[in-house]
């Protein structure tokens, strides 16, 4: 177990444009106020703003008209390179591990023994054996969530400010389809996420956990028989959609006299933006879409009742639904993280036997059967998956006085892409022949940034302002991985 203190994400008010404390008026300030109240706890970003921006993009020569979208399986916790992608079966056994290699449907590429699904579709996915996990560290997990080595809150003050790159898309494209929030994140712990930082709490991710309903797993990975509730669609009290209307025509009313004064016309088109925003509370879209009872039972039974299976399933049904990034947290724990696999005596996560081994043929499962149907469906071309942690382990175990654990090892780490109309089939570069080192091509958190958001179609020349009005690039020292574009 990894004796870490968790970051706590500074909770806050993701809804300030709405003023739901400013009162608005004498007669009706508590139902306007109460509306944008409700509007600002329904979601975690800033919909009549996300839309604006997204209305302005195209005004610029920026068209959004594709269903691009990423879905990223968070490793949390840091899986060990060689006992998964990057496997070294002619070492000894503290430094090659307990697992077995299996050749994979691509000549001369072989992967843990635990992988068959993956071996079996090597054609389907780039892996990468050279990614550079320098400066990474886990709680809070930002390096790689934000493509910056910056973003290192032990060590650097205004580390938690560097936004994520979900946050950048969420800002600069906004989502697929207007009723529905850009950015979502399934999250265990709020320090395994990163952040809208700069970019303002508007752009945080919307939280998925709390729109649907999940079976609750205790931190060790045993499910309870309980369920989550899913109260956020959910309108307080007597308030039905019918009166919530009727409030919103209220409200229209009162900003008609704004309106006659307004005579560049900015007020009537941020009304229309807060229309919008209302539609996504009360309409049906984001609902349905977060609503996995209304799958067909044979989707679902295809990727399994376990929590994190019915994520990836729920991941599918919102980038389907116009959702262009969405966060897995892959973790039972609300610490360091599920792939933290030390196997300290005593700990929580085990080793590679005890600790890994259980979880990848599940890992295995959730990532192939989530690449089929996104195929199957036509939009894997749209929807680019990747599957990564934090950083790679120890290339030899016994660390920490366990039998078969392996430590943080920031020295190369592996990763997995699939989809997104890139280049696949391949793998990028190597380690050293005992996992110790990249051997050649180092792949940084700013080059996988920097071919997010070339798939995304978000200009990599974009800046945001700092917390000093200082303009920032969303790509520092990376370009678009070459193999793959």
């Amino acid at each position: 177990m990894s004796f870490c203190h968790s970051g706590l994400h500074q909770s806050g008010h993701a809804f300030s444009s709405f003023l739901p404390l400013v009162q608005d008026g004498l007669t009706v300030r508590s139902r306007r106020n109460f509306i944008k109240a409700g509007l600002g706890g329904m979601a975690g970003l800033s919909v009549p703003k996300l839309l604006e921006q997204r209305a302005l993009a195209s005004e610029n020569n920026k068209p959004i008209s594709s269903q691009k979208s990423v879905i990223l399986l968070w490793m949390t916790g840091g899986p060990s390179h060689i006992d998964t992608w990057d496997p070294k079966p002619d070492r000894p056994f503290n430094n090659r591990g307990p697992f077995s290699p299996i050749s994979t449907s691509i000549p001369g590429i072989a992967i843990c023994e635990h992988l068959p699904k993956q071996a079996a579709m090597m054609d389907k996915f780039t892996l990468i054996r050279s990614v550079d996990p320098n400066k990474s560290s886990h709680e809070p997990n930002m390096v790689f969530q934000t493509g910056n080595k910056a973003a290192t809150p032990r060590t650097n003050r205004n580390g938690r400010l560097y936004p994520a790159i979900g946050s950048v898309c969420a800002k600069y494209r906004g989502p697929n389809h207007p009723s529905m929030p850009p950015y979502v994140a399934f999250k265990k712990s709020s320090s395994h996420i990163a952040y809208g930082g700069y970019l303002g709490k508007q752009y945080d991710p919307f939280d998925g956990n709390k729109a649907t309903q999940l079976p609750v797993y205790t931190l060790l990975g045993k499910d309870t028989g309980n369920v989550s509730g899913a109260d956020i669609f959910r309108l307080p009290g007597e308030l039905s959609q019918d009166r919530l209307m009727e409030r919103r025509l209220l409200m229209k009313q009162l900003d008609r006299i704004r309106n006659d004064l307004d005579q560049s016309g900015s007020m009537e088109a941020r009304d229309s933006y807060f229309q919008q925003a209302v539609e996504m509370v009360i309409g049906k879209r984001a609902q349905q879409a977060f609503d996995i009872s209304r799958e067909p039972e044979a989707e679902r039974n295809l990727y399994g009742s376990h929590l994190w299976c019915q994520q990836a399933l729920l991941a599918r049904r919102l980038v389907e639904s116009g959702v262009n990034f969405v966060t897995i947290d892959l973790s039972y724990h609300t610490a360091s993280g599920t792939w933290d696999n030390h196997g300290i005596p005593g700990g929580v996560y085990g080793g590679i036997s005890k600790g890994l081994k259980p979880i990848l043929p599940l890992f295995d499962h959730i990532l192939t059967t989530l690449v089929n149907d996104l195929e199957k469906r036509g939009l894997l071309d749209d929807t680019l998956v990747i599957a990564m942690g934090e950083f790679g382990r120890t290339p030899f175990m016994g660390t920490q006085k366990s039998i078969d654990g392996r430590n943080h090892w920031t020295q190369i780490m592996s990763m997995m892409m699939a989809g997104g109309g890139f280049r696949h089939g391949q793998v990028i570069c190597s380690s050293d022949r005992e996992g110790v080192t990249i051997k050649s091509r180092p792949v940084t958190p700013g080059d996988i940034a920097a071919t997010i958001y070339h798939h995304m179609q978000v200009p990599l020349d974009t800046t945001y302002l700092d917390g000093k009005g200082r303009p920032t690039y969303i790509v520092e020292n990376g370009s678009p991985i070459r193999e793959m574009v």
